[in-house]
């Protein structure tokens, strides 16, 4: 597909992309657990014996037969003999017989003939060697049977499974110490532009410094990836199409930032064409901001070409790269990670808006009255610094010519 069309909806523009899916998936590699936070499961993981091993108490107490407690309370107690104590770390030597208990801490191993943990509190000493229980315990109450939390076989991750700490624990718990997962993709971030210059340069009239590679880089992390800044490219077609011909050696998605708005230097989607088929999928969206973007595929690696205004590449990352680069990733979550990512709230002004484009307004929440209010954050397409001051962005449906104060509006967290 080469030249301009009319913008299409985001929805066509994200289908587009997606019928390519699964893309060029990132090698498989066998890595520590404490090394493999954030990382995504390449396989299903299962559970190599029970956890627990063995049935154990949850509150500090007494081991004893449930049945020796029934019908115990403060006016009929029951009467027990103490005749041992169970330490951590260590297996019980005795059976409990009838009318026994044993001291328990949190976590101590049951004994044979214990099917339940009295709570300290539900019980008055008698003497060193007996204790009233002034309430009934039911059998399994205060335990953790053996198995309960998992039993061997389990399926203790699926695979494309984000591993978060809570994860890496009970692997861990599990005597797993090593998974197998996906390596993290790498994306090459391209910028174009004879204005551009390095963030620690000073800069002459007509120049600005380098901001989008760095807030790829950091969206990029964000997401689970990892960025490779190939440097500010003059536009030159074959400077760009050779930075663009190396990134594809190098990365599983290429982002070009500048070169996608109309005029003689437009030259992105000429080269992703010329890179291989199926080529550019789309060459502008109705979306504000974000408009020109351009978005295809080389030979299975996705290839972006960005707005050079920095809203715009927050807000394309956001609802077109992310969603590609957690696919290559080989997440099975995207869908439930980007749901988290937004919440409504009430807009706290009217905003008019143009029917023919989704528009992303930054905003800042607040809290009012028990309900979250969204504040637009107003000023002029090119400040910069707007997008520090915002949580994340409402979002103005397409064919809707704005929104009322007051009015529920789905805000995307930053």
């Amino acid at each position: 597909m080469l030249g301009r069309e009319a913008p299409i909806s985001v929805e066509k523009a994200r289908a587009l992309l997606l019928q390519h899916a699964p893309f060029q998936r990132t090698a498989e590699i066998y890595l520590a657990i404490e090394d493999s936070y954030g990382m995504i499961t390449s396989r299903d993981i299962f559970s190599s014996e029970n956890l627990p091993s063995f049935s154990r108490s949850t509150v500090d107490g007494y081991a004893v037969n449930s049945a020796d407690t029934f019908g115990a309370g403060e006016t009929l107690p029951a009467y027990l003999h103490i005749t041992a104590e169970i330490f951590m770390g260590e297996k019980p030597g005795f059976v409990l017989a009838k009318g026994e208990v044993a001291r328990i801490a949190t976590g101590g191993m049951l004994p044979e003939g214990a099917d339940a943990v009295l709570m300290s509190e539900h019980t008055h000493q008698i003497d060193e060697t007996m204790i009233e229980s002034v309430n009934t315990v039911s059998p399994g109450e205060n335990v953790i049977q053996a198995g309960e939390d998992a039993r061997e076989n389990d399926i203790i991750s699926r695979s494309g499974h984000t591993l978060r700490p809570q994860d890496i624990g009970a692997l861990s718990g599990l005597g797993i110490t090593q998974v197998w997962v996906y390596e993290k993709p790498r994306v090459s971030i391209i910028l174009t532009g004879d204005e551009i210059v390095p963030a620690d340069r000073a800069v002459n009239p007509g120049q600005v410094r380098d901001i989008n590679s760095y807030t790829l880089s950091g969206l990029i992390r964000d997401a689970g990836g990892v960025p490779l800044k190939k440097g500010i490219f003059r536009d030159e077609y074959d400077i760009i199409r050779n930075a663009v011909k190396g990134s594809l050696e190098t990365s599983e998605m290429v982002l070009i930032t500048g070169g996608t708005s109309v005029g003689i230097k437009d030259m992105t989607a000429q080269v992703i064409n010329e890179m291989g088929a199926p080529g550019v999928l789309f060459h502008g969206v109705a979306i504000k901001p974000g408009k020109p973007i351009i978005g295809g595929v080389v030979q299975g690696i996705p290839v972006f070409g960005l707005p050079g205004h920095p809203a715009a590449v927050h807000v394309c990352f956001s609802i077109f790269i992310r969603p590609v680069l957690s696919i290559i990733a080989g997440s099975g979550e995207e869908r439930l990670q980007e749901m988290k990512r937004t919440i409504q709230a009430r807009i706290s002004r009217d905003v008019s808006s143009s029917p023919d484009r989704e528009e992303h307004i930054g905003v800042t929440l607040e809290e009012r009255d028990g309900e979250l209010w969204a504040v637009p954050i107003l000023g002029k397409s090119g400040l910069i610094t707007a997008l520090t001051k915002a949580d994340g962005t409402a979002v103005i449906p397409l064919m809707k010519l704005g929104i009322h104060k007051g009015e529920l509006v789905t805000v995307r967290l930053f």
